[in-house]
């Protein structure tokens, strides 16, 4: 089962399973990907901090869904 792109998920969660996902964030100026904090924020509260919302915020989801259905996500696994 693919892991679905959601605003609730933790941006770091993204990146480990969707690699392709940190130049969609470059370009909505969501450069804080390699930062601590993208450890524990979500989507939406990254997006929300660098003023990203509204229909942005909306295209930039599409963008991020588009590599879900490309059936990408194979980076890597969380070892617990």
């Amino acid at each position: 089962m693919k892991d679905k792109i959601t605003k609730d998920m933790v941006l770091g969660e993204i990146v480990a399973k969707y690699p392709e996902s940190a130049s969609v964030f470059a370009r909505y100026g969501l450069h804080c990907i390699g930062c601590f904090i993208a450890a524990w924020e979500t989507l939406e509260q990254g997006a929300m901090a660098h003023g990203i919302k509204g229909k942005e915020f909306d295209e930039m989801m599409r963008e991020l869904k588009k590599l879900e259905n490309k059936g990408r996500g194979k980076g890597r696994k969380k070892i617990i």
